[in-house]
Formats: C-alpha cells, sequence, structure tokens
C-alpha cells in the first residue's frame, strides 16, 4: 500500500515526524477533484488480509450489577439517580451475569478482536489501589480467558467516561490534576493483571466527550456546567493521564507483552457551507476543536492547534516544554471514534463555525491521515442506531454499517490510508448514555424483560458476520460489466413525454419588408408600411420549423426509434372524434414522417400518465373522469382515430402510459384496463391487417428489493409491493386475465372490498391483449416489513420504503442492477413475451452539460440490459433513454438549452457511441455484421416540397432593399410519403 506521508516504525509503533500545519485542509479540496459519480460508486473489492474486525461495548452500559461483588459507586450511578432523571444503567444488558451469552454473540459474528472497557469502580471501588476488589477483577479474568478460548483478542478500554464516584466526591474528579497520578497507578495494576494476554490498550475513551459534556454543558456525568474554562482545563489532565499510562507501558510492560496503547478520539465529519477558502478554514477549526484538541498534542508537537489557541486565548492551559515532550507521540496507533456516539452535532452548533456536519468516515480517514502524518488508524467505535422499539430487524442499522465500512475499504484501496481495523458498536443493546434506552445501537437484541436478559442476533448481526466471513464485498460476477452486442434489429431510441407543437406554420410566413444594411452592420431594419402579398396556399409539412429542429435533433442521436405522446384532450377537445383538432392532427402527421424520412420509426403513445392533469377531453374531465363508463369507449374510438390517421407512419403504439400509478384509484384502473383492452382490440380487427404494425401499454417498473433476503419472511414484502405496483396492470393482460393472487388475498384480508372483480366478458376482454411488454424504469428502492419511523411506511401494505446510504443519489437512487432484475422478473412471469424498455433516464442538474452523472448512469444501466439479454435470455427488443431534452423534460435531457440555444450534453455523445457499435462489443472480436436497413420512404427526400427563395434587390445609397419571395416547386404526391 502506497504511504502518503513519511513515518518511522520502532518496536511496532509509530514515532511521528514534524507536520505541515493545516495539512488537512488539502482534503475537501482532494475530494471535490475526484471523478463523479465513479468515486461514489461502491467499491467491490477485498481488505488486507490481517485486517482486524471487531466489536464492542462499554462497561456501564452492558454491566449491570451496580452494587454486586464489592463494586464502589461511579459517576454514572449518582448521575442517573440525580434531579429529574428515572432510569439508570443499574442492570443495563447484564452482561456480568451473562459472560457466556456474550461470548456466544461474539463467536457467531466471528470478529478477531473484541473491545470492551473495564469497570474502574468494580476493580478499586473508591478508584485507589488501596480498595482493590478480588472478585471484580477475577470478573475480566475469566471474560478474558473465554475470549482466548474462542480464538479472540481483548483491546481493553482502562476509561469509558465511569470514574469512581469516590474520586469525584473527594478530589472534584478529572478537574483535578492529581487524577493523573491515581490513574496512573490505576493502569500499572491493569497492565500488570491482564497484560500478558491484551495487546491493544484504549486509555480513555473519547476524552471530547468527557471535557466538554462532562465538566461543561452538564449532558454526561458528573453534569458539572458551572464554569466554561473547566473543560479545557479537564482535557488538559485527560492528556497528562494518558501520556502518563502510555510511558509507564513503553517502558515497564512493553518490551515483555508486546502490545500498543492509544487514546480513542471521536469526530464527526464537517463540510463548508461555503466553497471560499475561508469556509475551509472554519472546517478546519472545527475539526481542531474536537479531534485535534487531543490528537495534535499526542500526534505532531506536544501543543494545541494554533486555531484553539489563538480563539481560546488564556482559557486553553499552556504546556510546559517538558509537559510537551512528555506528551507528544505516546500513541501507538489512532485510534478512532466514529458514528452516533456523543459529539457536538448532539448538543449545540456552536463548534460547527457555522459549517455543517457530515457523517463522511472515508474523508475523515483521510484527514487524519493527511493531518498526523499517516498514522496505523484503527477505527474502534462505528455505527448507527435504531429507535428503542425495534427488535431484530435493523436495516437503517445495517445500511449504515455498510456504509461506514465501505468507506473504510475505499480509504484503504483508493486513498492508500493505513486503516488497520474496523470496530462495529455495540455488541449488544444496552443504556446508551443520555438518551438511556431510547435508542438501541446493539449488533444483538437484548430483551430487557426477561430475567437472562435474552440476546438475539439482528439483521444488522447477520450482514457483519457475512462482511467478515468475506474479508470485505469481493466482486461477483454479476457486479462485472459483460461485452457483447444487442441483435441487429434492436430497436434504439430516446422517449419525451411530449414534442413541441407549433400549429401556426413559421416558415416563410412574414409578409414585412426589410432593409439590409450592407455598408454597415448588416442588420435587417424592418421597413414600416410596406408588406409581402399574402400567399394564397394550404401549408405543408416543411413549413414548421419546430419538426425539423426536433427531427434533427434525434437524428443526431442515431438513434433508430422515437417515443413521445400524442395529447387526447387537445386533439379531441370536444371529446366527439367527428370534430378533431385537423390542424394539431396534421401536426402530428408531418412530425411522424418526418421521423420516417430521417429513418426514425416513432412510437406513439395516445395517453400518458400524469399526476398534474387527467389530459382527458373536458367533457369526460368533467364528468368523473376515468371512472365514468363512457370513458373506455370514448378512449376506443379516440385510438381509432389515431391508427386512421397516423397508423400508415407509426407501427408501435402505446394505448396507456404508466397508468400503474399510486395515486390512481383500483376502479379507474380497472376502467383504464377496459380502455386499453377495447383499444388494442380495435387496432387488431380493423388496422393490423393493413398497417402491420403493434399495440401494448407501457407500465411503470421501479425495481423492489429485500432490504434483506436472509430469510423467506424478507422477500414477501418486496413480491407483495410487486404485486401491488406492477401486477396489478400486467397479470389481467398478459397472464390470468385477473389481478394477481396475491393482491387480492392481501385485500381480503384487510377486509377491503376496493378491488374490482372482472366479469366473465371482461377478462376475455382483457386477458391477452398486448403485442410486447414495455416498462419504465428508472430507480431501486428496498422494502421490509420492519417498521422504522424515519423512513416512509406503507400502511396498507405494510411495508417500510428505504435506501441503501451506498447507493448514489440523484435525488432518486441510482441502482443499475434494478434493471436487469426488473427485465427478469418480466421473463419469470410471463416467459418469452418481447420486451421494451421505454424509458430509462436519470435527473440531474439542468446547467451540467459534461452530465457525467447520467454518461455513468446510461453505461450501466445498458449494460445491465445486455446482460439480461445475453446471460438470462430475456426477449429484449429496445431500449429507450429518456429524455429527449431539458425543455420539455427538465432535468432529463440529453440536450440543455441556454436562451435560444440548443447544447449538446456529454451523455448524448456517449448514447451515440454505445448505439453505434449495438452494445459493448468484445475487444478485438470480429464486428458484428448487419444489414443495411433501407430508408422507409425512399423517394420521400426527392419528391417533397422544396423551398426557392428569390431576392427583389433595389441599390441606394449603401442600402439593399430586399423583398422575400418564396417560390414552390411541389412534386408528384407519393403515397408512402403522405
Amino acid at each position: 500500500m502506497k504511504a502518503l506521508l513519511t513515518f518511522v516504525t520502532f518496536l511496532g509503533f509509530f514515532t511521528p515526524v514534524t507536520a505541515k500545519s493545516n495539512a488537512g485542509l488539502k482534503t475537501w479540496g482532494r475530494f471535490n477533484k475526484l471523478p463523479y459519480p465513479a468515486d461514489k460508486a461502491f467499491l467491490y473489492d477485498t481488505f488486507p488480509k490481517d485486517f482486524i474486525w471487531a466489536v464492542g461495548t462499554a462497561a456501564y452500559q452492558v454491566e449491570g450489577a451496580f452494587e454486586k461483588d464489592g463494586k464502589g459507586l461511579s459517576i454514572w450511578d449518582t448521575f442517573t439517580r440525580g434531579g429529574t432523571r428515572m432510569i439508570t444503567g443499574d442492570v443495563g444488558s447484564d452482561s456480568y451475569h451473562n459472560i457466556n451469552a456474550d461470548i456466544r454473540a461474539i463467536k457467531q459474528l466471528g470478529v478477531s478482536h473484541y473491545r470492551f472497557s473495564l469497570s474502574w469502580s468494580r476493580i478499586f471501588p473508591n478508584g485507589t489501589r488501596g480498595s482493590y476488589n478480588e472478585i471484580g477483577t477475577n470478573y475480566y479474568r475469566t471474560l478474558i480467558k473465554k475470549l482466548k478460548e474462542i480464538r479472540v483478542e481483548p483491546v481493553v478500554t482502562l476509561y469509558h467516561w465511569d470514574l469512581p464516584d469516590h474520586l469525584q466526591q473527594t478530589l472534584g474528579g478529572w478537574s483535578n490534576p492529581e487524577l493523573v497520578g491515581i490513574f496512573k497507578d490505576y493502569a500499572d495494576f491493569c497492565f500488570q493483571a491482564f497484560g500478558d494476554d491484551v495487546k491493544y490498550w484504549i486509555t480513555i475513551d473519547n476524552p471530547f466527550v468527557v471535557a466538554r459534556h462532562g465538566y461543561g454543558t452538564g449532558v454526561v456525568a458528573p453534569g458539572i456546567k458551572t464554569d466554561p474554562d473547566l473543560p479545557f482545563r479537564v482535557g488538559h489532565n485527560l492528556l497528562k493521564a494518558h501520556a502518563a499510562a502510555w510511558h509507564l507501558y513503553d517502558r515497564h510492560y512493553r518490551p515483555r507483552h508486546h502490545g500498543k496503547l492509544s487514546m480513542a478520539l471521536a469526530s464527526h465529519w464537517i463540510k463548508p457551507s461555503r466553497t471560499r477558502l475561508e469556509s475551509l478554514r472554519e472546517c478546519q477549526c472545527s475539526l481542531d476543536h474536537v479531534l485535534g484538541w487531543f490528537a495534535r498534542p499526542l500526534f505532531i508537537d506536544g501543543d494545541y492547534p494554533p486555531c484553539m489557541k489563538s480563539r481560546l486565548g488564556s482559557r486553553l492551559p499552556s504546556f510546559t516544554p517538558e509537559e510537551s515532550e512528555q506528551v507528544k507521540g505516546t500513541a501507538d496507533f489512532f485510534a478512532l471514534s466514529h458514528g452516533a456516539a456523543l459529539s457536538f452535532h448532539l448538543i449545540n452548533d456552536s463548534l460547527k463555525f457555522g459549517q455543517q456536519e457530515d457523517l463522511d468516515l472515508r474523508m475523515l480517514l483521510y484527514w487524519v491521515n493527511t493531518e498526523y502524518d499517516n498514522p496505523p488508524i484503527f477505527v474502534v467505535q462505528s455505527g448507527w442506531y435504531v429507535l428503542g422499539n425495534t427488535k431484530t430487524k435493523d436495516p437503517k442499522h445495517m445500511y449504515y454499517l455498510k456504509r461506514f465500512i465501505a468507506e473504510a475499504l475505499k480509504s484503504i484501496v483508493i486513498d492508500g490510508v493505513n486503516v488497520i481495523g474496523y470496530t462495529a458498536w455495540s455488541l449488544i443493546d444496552g443504556f446508551e448514555w443520555h438518551r438511556e434506552y431510547g435508542i438501541r445501537r446493539g449488533l444483538y437484541h437484548v430483551d430487557f424483560n426477561t430475567p437472562d436478559m435474552k440476546r438475539e442476533p439482528k439483521t444488522s448481526a447477520t450482514f457483519y458476520r457475512n462482511v467478515i466471513q468475506s474479508n470485505g464485498f469481493p466482486e461477483l460476477p454479476e457486479n462485472r460489466p459483460v461485452q457483447g452486442s444487442f441483435p441487429c434489429d434492436f430497436a434504439w431510441g430516446v422517449s419525451a413525454n411530449s414534442i413541441q407543437v407549433e400549429t401556426t406554420p413559421t416558415q416563410f410566413a412574414d409578409p414585412n419588408v426589410y432593409l439590409w444594411n450592407i455598408s454597415n452592420n448588416g442588420e435587417l431594419l424592418k421597413l414600416e408600411g410596406f408588406s409581402a402579398p399574402p400567399l394564397h396556399r394550404t401549408p405543408h409539412c416543411a413549413d414548421y420549423a419546430t419538426i425539423r429542429q426536433q427531427v434533427e435533433e434525434i437524428r443526431q442521436i442515431g438513434v433508430n426509434h422515437f417515443h413521445f405522446s400524442l395529447n387526447w384532450s387537445a386533439l379531441v377537445p370536444t371529446g366527439d372524434v367527428a370534430h378533431p383538432n385537423t390542424t394539431l392532427l396534421g401536426y402530428y402527421r408531418c412530425f411522424s414522417r418526418q421521423l420516417l424520412q430521417a429513418n426514425v420509426t416513432p412510437v406513439v403513445t395516445l395517453w400518458h400518465h400524469t399526476r398534474q392533469r387527467s389530459s382527458l377531453p373536458a367533457p369526460l374531465d368533467t364528468a368523473n373522469k376515468w371512472l365514468n363508463s363512457k370513458t373506455p369507449e370514448a378512449f376506443a374510438d379516440y385510438a381509432r382515430l389515431c391508427y386512421r390517421e397516423l397508423g400508415a407512419y407509426v407501427k408501435i403504439w402505446i394505448t396507456l402510459n404508466e397508468p400503474n400509478d399510486e395515486m390512481v384509484s383500483y376502479p379507474e384502473g380497472h376502467e383504464m384496463l377496459r380502455a386499453h383492452a377495447l383499444a388494442w382490440h380495435a387496432y387488431d380487427r380493423e388496422f393490423r391487417y393493413a398497417q402491420g404494425g403493434k399495440v401494448s401499454l407501457a407500465l411503470h417498473m421501479d425495481w423492489v428489493e429485500p432490504a434483506f433476503s436472509f430469510s423467506r419472511k424478507d422477500v414477501e414484502p418486496a413480491k407483495r409491493v410487486l404485486d401491488f405496483c406492477v401486477g396489478w396492470f400486467a397479470e389481467p393482460i398478459f397472464g390470468s386475465g385477473d389481478y394477481p393472487v396475491g393482491m387480492r388475498s392481501w385485500l381480503r384480508q384487510l377486509n377491503s372490498l376496493e378491488l374490482p372483480v372482472f366479469k366473465k366478458d371482461d377478462r376475455q376482454l382483457v386477458k391477452g391483449t398486448y403485442d410486447f411488454f414495455a416498462i419504465s424504469h428508472f430507480s431501486t428502492k428496498l422494502v421490509t416489513h420492519a417498521k422504522e419511523d424515519s423512513y416512509t411506511y406503507t400502511a396498507m401494505l405494510e411495508v417500510q420504503h428505504m435506501i441503501d446510504t451506498t447507493w448514489i443519489m440523484s435525488p432518486r437512487p441510482v441502482v443499475p442492477w434494478g434493471l436487469r432484475k426488473a427485465l427478469n422478473w418480466v421473463k419469470e412471469h410471463y416467459s418469452d413475451v418481447p420486451v421494451y424498455v421505454m424509458a430509462n433516464g436519470v435527473q440531474e442538474d439542468s446547467a451540467r452539460f459534461k452530465d457525467s452523472l447520467r454518461v455513468y448512469y446510461l453505461y450501466n444501466y445498458i449494460n445491465e440490459a445486455l446482460k439480461a439479454y445475453t446471460l438470462d435470455g430475456v426477449n429484449l427488443k429496445g431500449y429507450f433513454a429518456y429524455a429527449l431534452n431539458d425543455q420539455r423534460d427538465p432535468g432529463f435531457g440529453l440536450y440543455g438549452q441556454v436562451y435560444e440555444e440548443v447544447i449538446v450534453k456529454a451523455s448524448l455523445s456517449n448514447y451515440r457511441n454505445i448505439i453505434e457499435h449495438n452494445g459493448f462489443p468484445i475487444q478485438g472480436a470480429e464486428p458484428q455484421l448487419c444489414p443495411s436497413l433501407a430508408p422507409p420512404c425512399r423517394s420521400c427526400h426527392v419528391l417533397s416540397k422544396s423551398p426557392v427563395m428569390g431576392f427583389l434587390i433595389l441599390v441606394g445609397s449603401g442600402v439593399l432593399i430586399t423583398l422575400g419571395l418564396i417560390i414552390y416547386y411541389t412534386a408528384k404526391r407519393h403515397k408512402e410519403c403522405y
């Protein structure tokens, strides 16, 4: 692994060299320059072979037995009984009486190390050696012995916030410098008693919390908040106590025990609210006040960060030269805590300095690496939490765990950071400090209502065990891009919800006369009072400038199909097909014909569902919309009109586009199914023989993945959601002619009568009314039956919707493999039905013309489609990127626009390249030989009207008076073209 900064190793620990002040400042800039979104993509790789996999607990949170076998009171025993507090950690998870249960859990996880803390007051009830408690000491000897029996190494914390209360009451706790010597003596005993079996020691956990929140805000024990400067004096004593213990170990125990020792420092990440250098410096200063407060004295120069010194002045204690030398270099590795631990984010914003907090472990690791000369970093606490009523299903915790582990892996593999271990927090549920039992952080659920505090593995435990067994996330065959080509007749397309419509021809429609100032700036100046004689002729397709522009934009993409929607309410505004909008109908006819002339096949949707408006003709819109019994028949008549007027040019029809919206009621959906079926039968009986086209409907089908799939019970919610979202419309048409069995049985179980019953005639009408299966697919979501308040819960389906926190977001998750699974679902349910991906795209900032996210999206989604075709045998016939431009579909376009200028985005060129190669051909293989397709209308280009412009020029005083004369030569019409 490449080292980014120099360090020297000696006897298994590192000696820091002098660091450049604020070296970590470059972190934000460095990550801003990494390629997006490739750097955000999930990394499939493994950790180093000797990587430490650990899990941890803290004594007061889990041990219980607060007065058992001679244990003295700690400051938490006293603190939880003060004020109005009613809940204590007296019992916790009762680990004191459940060593064997904890050992079983540790063994099941398969970790290599177990981090736990010693209860100082269990060993020395009053805090000093004179009160030594043999029984309490033997508890830890037994624990260590049992860990060794299962080949798990202990990582022992001397102090995890539970100071013997006697030291607080008699000496003022950590505010008194006398505690430095007392702690050293306590450490000396622990090194002597347990050192033969312990190779990793943590002296003090999270001194920031101890100092600031124990002796400043008073949020945690001992709850002191009287002196705003006291936290800095406490922090000073904590550093000196740690240094004393380190030197003691270094001189007297390291030669024999060969262990390593550090202080656990905690921080979240912080990101700038603005991109200015001042904001970056504030971020740096924020980290200095939380992490650097203790890290810089230990790892750099034995003194506090300059930012702290300049802002706090005399409030911050000073180190003497001797003290600086005593403190500097007293850490054998960087012990980093990260996650939902107590930190400044839970209390107030004062140490954010106007910046934004973030949970980016990877950037924090890089900052530590850069700021402190590449120390070995052991993540000694990391994880998240769930609400207290959560039991064994904790998907939120599991996915945060996945995110943090994945970020640690990237830190090693990509960033070259020397991360040596990761500790999931925590082993079991327990008393969560100031949050008491309101949250749970354990990998194992503890039933606090049972006498033996029953432990049961959560989903997060199963996940963590699997990660450990695999030593990370090894790449599987399905994660790798595939090479190959689509069939020669594959439909490459682009979709748009609508097209720009121009009902009045703009070409040569201006009757004005202009002055052409050739001697100056060449501008055309309108000559008032003059006009050209009107042209008495009918409009022609060539008159519509918008058609030519749109068709040319489509042609430049390289696609052979274009999908767009008609406007039913505009085409038949009265609802009577005998009186259509002939101008608009003519425009659609011209548009379709011009597409064919450009060798682009039109794919036309009759009705596109939108939530904003019904798009039904006014008489139907005001008369109960789709619940009107006349609407299906009216739709069939409208479909006949379109087939009759446009069928010569349109060979692929979509009756309804995405009708399966959650806002559509079941009775409305029932009528939509009837409308589709009537329109399909109308084409099949009256038009198919003459026109030879295909008709179906397009369903919205984002993939639904089980949040975890460790048992059959976990998979059922995903199947249920797919039944209700996709099977709702698919099964009556492509399957049995009725709604899915699972859908009916679930609603029956809920005593719901909302789902209509198909009459025999309707079932026969609807079943089989398809020529292909078309889907719109954009993203993937996770579902689980475990309810967590922080995610969207659908009560009717009893499912929780959530996302994997490692997914790229924009704003919906980017999950390429979801498309492959969706296509396979269609194959598994409806066999060899031809399938079209009729819309697939991602939303990205419209101002980002170098749209790298869309480039990534299209490449990977199309590659997953190729896997479905080549590896899974899905009968995939076509793929349509969504969308044509931002003007009609904001944020989704392959074309952008600035004022009147059309911008070609980077994604367009990349998509065209994929089309030109018909996929991702194998390098070095023979090129795919496909027969060239003849233009659908050979004579259209020759026989179409062509404008010729003539100019009448009158010269005078350097000004040309120009009258535009339009002369048309009309060729003989050809029936194929018109």
